[in-house]
């Protein structure tokens, strides 16, 4: 047993150091009012109220809500028919697979500075593109209708090759007897996809709509870079709010406190997918 703590013991210090310690300090400061300079003063549910009542947490709120109703679906279903598409036999698979991920493991930075340049209205290859086809281009980035949609796009286009990898693991650890009995009974490619590949990959589906939906509640990287909340705080998330409010705004507890409602928010979501996956998740 000793010798077990001992081999342990860097990785329960590095634990209790950089997990354990920040989290419950958070918990602390969320009770009270700190701006780095003055002694922390305990202020009780006061930030916590403030949230509640301030019209900038529901903006906040309601556009991190935006970004996942258009993200979630568009990355699941596209990353789910790109998976069943290099799931075939085809001549330069891996080179396929291999384009496909590139986005994954490239910084969000040099990612959402190339996105910028290619959604400039004036200069972008994306307008560009669309004056080719007779179609005027919106002013994305710079328009408050179209920010959002820009940086949703960019966040697909970035991970849709993550949720790939994970998609073709699932496919290809179903048997291919079910194809053959399914065969044999007539149904047609389609029927195949929705009767045998989707049942049989829900475990797979549903664990990436759980992470995807937690990181879809922490977005930040992309809209810090190329819209910094703006224009006209159409991309204000509940991430950009508690980063401002720390580091702009030296409110320290408010910035804790909004942490942990959205931990909250995150716990909550999380547990009701946890509860519903019994209703449509097949595990064989």
């Amino acid at each position: 047993m000793g010798w077990v703590l001992f081999f342990l013991l860097p990785s329960l210090l590095g634990l209790l150091v950089f997990i354990a310690f920040p989290v419950i300090s958070s918990l602390v400061l969320s009770f009270h009012e700190w701006d780095l300079l003055s002694p922390a003063r305990f202020v009780g549910l006061e930030n916590f109220k403030e949230i509640i009542s301030s019209n900038d947490f529901w903006s906040a709120l309601g556009h991190t809500l935006y970004f996942i109703a258009g993200y979630l679906p568009s990355v699941i279903a596209i990353s789910l028919g790109v998976a069943v598409l290099l799931n075939q036999r085809l001549r330069g698979l891996s080179i396929y697979r291999a384009a496909f991920f590139v986005p994954v493991v490239s910084a969000w930075v040099a990612v959402a500075l190339l996105w910028k340049w290619i959604l400039n209205p004036r200069f972008g290859l994306l307008n560009y593109a669309l004056a080719l086809i007779g179609i005027e281009g919106p002013a994305w980035l710079f328009d408050p209708a179209s920010a959002m949609p820009a940086v949703i796009l960019t966040s697909v286009w970035k991970d849709t090759g993550f949720l790939t990898v994970m998609f073709l693991a699932g496919l290809q650890g179903i048997p291919t007897a079910y194809y053959e009995a399914a065969s044999i009974d007539g149904a047609n490619a389609w029927h195949r996809f929705w009767r045998v590949t989707l049942p049989l990959l829900s475990p797979t589906v549903f664990f990436a709509m759980v992470i995807s939906l937690i990181n879809s509640f922490q977005v930040f990287d992309q809209i810090w870079i190329m819209t910094s909340g703006g224009p006209a705080g159409a991309t204000t998330v509940l991430v950009e709010r508690i980063v401002k409010n720390a580091f702009s705004y030296s409110r320290m507890g408010y910035a804790s406190a909004l942490s942990w409602m959205l931990f909250l928010i995150i716990f909550g979501v999380t547990f009701v997918q946890m509860r519903a996956q019994k209703k449509w998740v097949v595990y064989d």
